[in-house]
């Protein structure tokens, strides 16, 4: 805290004890029922470059590994993670709580999708509605014992990462992004938005990298040349991985298989999650 300091959090960007204890203050409980050990955010700062891709692959990786794993999809607009599971039943409640859908190999699921009455139905709310509700995804639902969760995260540095950054305790985020040299200014937000709130960053994964040629097996850079390393120094983060455009990984969200789905792409990052 700075002499001139007018305790207002809200418009200040200083890393100060008071500061710090104003985020632990925000920390909503979870559900009395629930045992979560270890929470990690999956971040970018746009849309569209797979974090809901990344964080269904972290959970199957991590589910082979022999760790417990949820995911909690705070993507409310966008919910795609039942999709990629094949989960077409509905969250259940009871007398308790809210039950988490779970697919076929063990890994817990909220999403809400799981709570319209069609997948297609939109869900039009305002920014405070759907900060709400994540929030209650975390406090109503009741999440077993639960090694690692994963939240798929809306994009950019709006109402929801906000409220689940204040409100739910993050071990770590995974930032995804795409190799376009105008991205590694959204990462850099990202990542300064996870530095104020004081949540490290676990870890970098540049998705749609690269594509293998049929024929020859060269690689080619459909969206031009890899910043990944760059970015990586320049924000001091060690792990970093590359997805390739992956035809069969697509088909099988498609169909609803991702946990079918075989690669070590994110070993490394998994890795560093399996070992919190």
């Amino acid at each position: 805290m700075t002499e001139s300091c007018d305790h207002n959090c809200d418009s200040c960007a200083s890393a100060c004890q008071d500061r710090t204890k104003r985020n632990e203050d925000f920390l909503a409980k979870p559900h009395e029922l629930s045992q979560i050990k270890h929470v990690i955010g999956v971040v970018s700062g746009k849309g569209g470059v797979g974090k809901s891709l990344i964080t269904s692959m972290l959970a199957v990786i991590l589910n082979r590994n022999g760790k417990r794993v949820a995911i909690l999809d705070a993507d409310i607009t966008g919910p795609s993670i039942p999709k990629a599971f094949g989960i077409h039943e509905k969250a259940m409640g009871n007398g308790m709580g809210i039950v988490p859908a779970e697919t076929k190999n063990g890994i817990e699921i909220m999403s809400l999708n799981l709570l319209l009455e069609h997948d297609t139905d939109p869900v039009v709310w305002r920014g405070p509605v759907i900060a709400g509700t994540v929030k209650q995804f975390w406090t109503d639902v009741i999440w077993n014992d639960i090694d690692v969760m994963l939240i798929d995260m809306p994009p950019g540095t709006g109402d929801v990462p906000l409220t689940v950054f204040q409100s739910i305790p993050i071990d770590g985020v995974i930032i995804v992004t795409s190799p376009q040299e105008l991205v590694g200014m959204i990462v850099e937000k990202a990542a300064n938005m996870a530095k104020m709130m004081h949540i490290p960053v676990l870890g970098l994964v540049e998705n749609l990298s690269y594509i293998l040629c049929p024929d020859c097996g060269k690689a080619i850079n459909l969206f031009g040349d890899s910043h990944l390393e760059e970015i990586a120094g320049k924000l001091d983060i060690n792990a970093f991985c590359r997805l390739p455009i992956l035809p069969q990984l697509a088909q099988a969200c498609d169909k609803g298989e991702i946990e079918d789905f075989t690669g070590d792409y994110l070993a490394p990052l998994a890795k560093i999650i399996g070992e919190l």
